[in-house]
């Protein structure tokens, strides 16, 4: 449960970058950046989706930063299929681990839904290819990696992917055939549809249980 939420703003290549932090129970023993789904279908930071993601990691001891993309809430700039969202993805990881570098020695969780995967997966690629810290966890709920691809992307083994069955936004079948070609396992969450309605528990315990894996793993 989060202690407590504060606004803060950051700078992207189109202005402002208008984010909220959560903040854990407790000394944050990490943090996480979970990305919202298409704001031209009205997706915010505010999504149930992401608020779950969000709540176990903050359940798990991380600080959370939730951003709006361009063009949401008070964030500044105009939709940018992916492009310009990540470019301020990577402004808001560097400005968030300047301002709080104590957080960015402990794990890193890198989340998104729907679009928001997308401009995740572009992050993690963009990470690995200039060997920068990669987050320990990548989580993606409801996956549509390949709809709004700039570039080709890759992601790690350890990737959890979580897909409704009936999903009638992002087809099941269109997850399995990206999982099958970049070889990551895929968790169907039966009669599950895109928003996960009546499954959100289902989706945060699968997330506490990754983060508690984690957290074994380390220490």
């Amino acid at each position: 449960m989060a202690r407590k939420k504060e606004t803060v703003v950051y700078q992207g290549s189109a202005g402002a970058i208008d984010c909220v932090i959560d903040w854990p129970e407790g000394e944050p023993r990490g943090w996480a950046l979970v990305l919202h789904p298409n704001p031209q279908q009205g997706g915010t930071r505010d999504n149930k989706v992401v608020t779950t993601i969000a709540r176990a990691a903050g359940e798990a001891g991380l600080v959370t930063v939730r951003p709006n993309f361009r063009g949401v809430g008070q964030s500044e700039g105009t939709f940018d299929h992916g492009r310009g969202e990540f470019e301020d993805m990577l402004q808001v990881i560097e400005q968030f681990t300047q301002a709080w570098p104590q957080f960015t020695q402990g794990p890193w969780l890198l989340g998104g839904f729907s679009f928001g995967t997308s401009v995740a997966a572009q992050v993690y690629t963009y990470l690995e290819e200039h060997n920068a810290k990669r987050p320990d966890a990548v989580i993606f709920a409801g996956p549509a990696i390949q709809r709004f691809q700039v570039k080709e992307t890759r992601l790690p083994s350890h990737t959890l992917l979580i897909h409704g069955e009936t999903d009638d936004v992002v087809p099941l079948s269109e997850t399995m055939d990206y999982a099958r070609e970049a070889q990551l396992p895929v968790v169907v969450i039966p009669g599950a549809g895109h928003f996960f309605h009546g499954q959100l528990l289902t989706l945060r315990d699968l997330v506490a249980r990754r983060l508690a894996a984690l957290k074994a793993l380390l220490l």
